[in-house]
Order: structure tokens, then sequence, then C-alpha cells
């Protein structure tokens, strides 16, 4: 059993309280940490929580809780990970980890000079969907991997602090496109090693300084993109997709809308649909659990887990300080409109890795490019011949 410190009671505070308390787990919150004693009164009040404090250095030094869970604004990620290693303690983050990757680089610095256990709480990577996904690939079900796109969309966070650039440290790409770059990482190999970035970016809607709008793309060092997209512009819900291209195959993930669970009411849910939901009438998309669909419950599994077994979880913190350092690329990509390279001042992948086209041999004289059935019933084979580089057709009756 770990007793636990709750820093948060936001909405992604109370999600990990629901995931941590949910069942029969016996992993319990202990004590909850809000920057108002008033919402921490109630916090615990509402998860039966025994202990509450406004008070962040008392909340993290608690002698009775062994594990820290920060669910703070991004400006805070910092301090509260810092005092959670001088206090001897595991530490899980939300994401992103910090607001680039120099401050998540101090954070990483921290918790491995103290031998603490680090986790980084990016859940969508732990969504049963992709879960299931990442197993296909790494048997080898799509091949080499070549592209995978991952879209995050809503119309805007909950809380006022997102919308502050110098409490969250941007916008839509900071709030969101870190699950995306994660989740392609994921699917690309971790060991890859992110080479460059282009990104597009605007603040095409809503009156802030920050970007509502972006588009990237990573390329590593094995030929693969990785594309996100993350908006605060999407009307409708919640749009949380993702794709994986492989030699062998493809993968088409939806987490969030069309998944099987469609209703229509003319007179409303008369209650709360899921997350980022923009009414209650008319054809709505309900989720029946959605700390389970949002990768929660199995990403704390991994987590504690990790913990008792001595070994490291999913997503550490080194997984964390390379997305900020992505997300970096693509901050300068945006103002500079070229690709920038990757900054990392510590790299734990591989060194090299094979690029180029593996040549498929059709026979002594060619190589196979493609082989296509047609209408007629016959198959057209497009060649390269290998003496002159010449591509040709071949018909096959």
């Amino acid at each position: 059993m770990q007793k636990i410190t709750m820093l948060g009671t936001g909405l992604i505070g109370m999600f990990y309280t629901m995931s941590l308390q949910s069942g029969r787990s016996r992993d319990r919150v202990e004590v909850v940490y809000s920057r108002t004693a008033e919402h921490a009164k109630k916090f615990a009040e509402d998860w039966k929580i025994p202990r509450w404090t406004d008070n962040l250095k008392e909340a993290i030094q608690d002698p009775e809780t062994t594990v820290v869970v920060i669910g703070l604004p991004n400006n805070q990620h910092a301090e509260a990970a810092i005092l959670a290693a001088e206090a001897g303690k595991a530490v899980l983050c939300t994401k992103p980890l910090a607001r680039t990757a120099e401050e998540a680089k101090r954070i990483l610095d921290a918790v491995e000079k103290a031998g603490v256990f680090h986790g980084y709480l990016e859940d969508l990577v732990y969504t049963p969907k992709t879960l299931k996904a990442l197993a296909s690939v790494r048997s080898g079900a799509l091949g080499k991997i070549l592209w995978a796109r991952s879209r995050e969309a809503h119309p805007g966070p909950h809380s006022d602090w997102f919308w502050d650039k110098e409490i969250s440290g941007g916008g839509a790409i900071i709030d969101m496109g870190c699950h995306c770059v994660e989740i392609a990482r994921n699917f690309i190999g971790k060991d890859i090693r992110p080479v460059e970035v282009m990104c597009w970016a605007d603040t095409q809607v809503h009156p802030i300084e920050a970007e509502d709008s972006a588009i990237g793309l990573v390329r590593y060092a094995n030929g693969a993109i990785g594309q996100f997209e993350s908006a605060w512009t999407f009307r409708g819900g919640m749009d949380l997709r993702d794709e994986i291209s492989g030699t062998e195959g493809t993968i088409w993930l939806n987490h969030w809308l069309r998944t099987g669970f469609e209703m229509f009411t003319s007179v409303g849910e008369k209650g709360y649909v899921a997350e980022k939901a923009e009414g209650e009438t008319g054809w709505l998309f309900p989720v029946g659990d959605e700390i389970g669909s949002l990768g929660y419950i199995p990403m704390f599994e991994d987590m504690l887990n990790a913990m008792e077994e001595g070994r490291k979880p999913m997503e550490d913190f080194y997984d964390g300080y390379v997305i900020n350092a992505i997300l970096d690329a693509a901050y300068r990509s945006i103002e500079s409109k070229r690709w920038e390279p990757v900054v990392l001042d510590e790299w734990r992948g591989v060194e090299e890795v094979e690029t180029g086209v593996k040549m498929e041999e059709y026979d002594a004289d060619h190589y196979l490019i493609k082989e296509e059935k047609m209408p007629d019933g016959r198959t057209k084979l497009i060649l390269k011949e290998k003496s002159s580089g010449k591509i040709v057709q071949k018909v096959v009756e």
C-alpha cells in the first residue's frame, strides 16, 4: 500500500484521485494540497482524504506519505518535484514535465541525484486501445513504422492558468502537443532519436497571446515522421485520434468520439456527459469509463507496480525531458519558419539506425515496387530495372 500526497485539486487532481482510489485499490491519498485552504478542505471531504493543507512544503514533507503526485499548473512543477526529491519521496508528475527543456532537465537532474523513483504521467500512451496497438506494433504486425499521426483538439482548457503563456509555457502545443509527441515516440520507438521539427501555429480564435492551433512534423533518425495536431478551436467535444502507418500495415484509433456509444436526446442528458462535451442535447457521445478510456488506471498501475518491483515505469522524467526538447524546437520553428534541430544535452537511445529504402527483389533483373490486382482480374507489377534504374510495368494474366 502506498500513502500518497496529492498536489492539486483541479480536474486532473480529481481524475488522479479517482484512479488511485478506484475499485478496491489499497493505495490511498492521505494528504491533499491546494493553493487555497477552502478548495483543499472541500476536496478532502469529497474524497475522504484524512489531511489537507494550503502549504506546499508541508504537504510534500508529510511524514506518513511515500509518494508525491504533482497535478499543479506548469509553472509549479519544478518547485514541487525538486522539493519531493529533497524529501526522498517517489514523485509522479502530470504532463508536461516542465515549460521548457532547460526546466525539465533541472527536474530530471534533481530526482536522479536524489535517487528517487520518478514517473511521467502521460496518460494517453496508456489507453487500452493504445496499449493493444503498441503490442501489435512491437510484435512486427506493421513492419517498420514510417509515420505516426496524433491529434488532440477541443474547444479549450477548463482553467484560467492554461490560457496564460507565462504560467503554462505556451498554448495548445505545450498543453496537448506533449501528448501527441509522446504517442508518436512510442510507436516509432523511444530509442530512436528525434532530429528536427517543422511547426506551424497561430492564434486563430481566442484573444490570447499563446497559440490556439498548431500542426507539427518531427523527423526521426531512422527516417520516420511523427505528426502532431493540437487545437483549442475544435467544436463538438474532444477529438482524440491516432494513425500509425508502417511498411506492412496501418492502425487507426479513435479514443473519444464515435466509439460506439452514441445517444440522441431532445430534452438533455440532465448531467455531465464527458470531458469537453459542448452541450447536452442532440447527438451526444457519452463515455462509459472516462478514467479507464483516458489511460489513468493502467498508468497508475504501471507506476505503482514499477515502484514496488524496483523497475522503471513505461514513462519517466527522461521521457518528459525529451518531449520538452521537441516542443522547444517546435516553438523555434514557428518563429523561424524552418526545420529546427532538437537540442538534447543528453541522449540515452541508440546512436546509429538503419535508414533508406529496403529493396525487394522480384527476379534477377528487377526490384519489385508494387503488385496490384486490377479490376479485370489481371495482376499488374511495377518494377525497377537493376541495371538502368528504369521503372517498368508487367501484366500477369
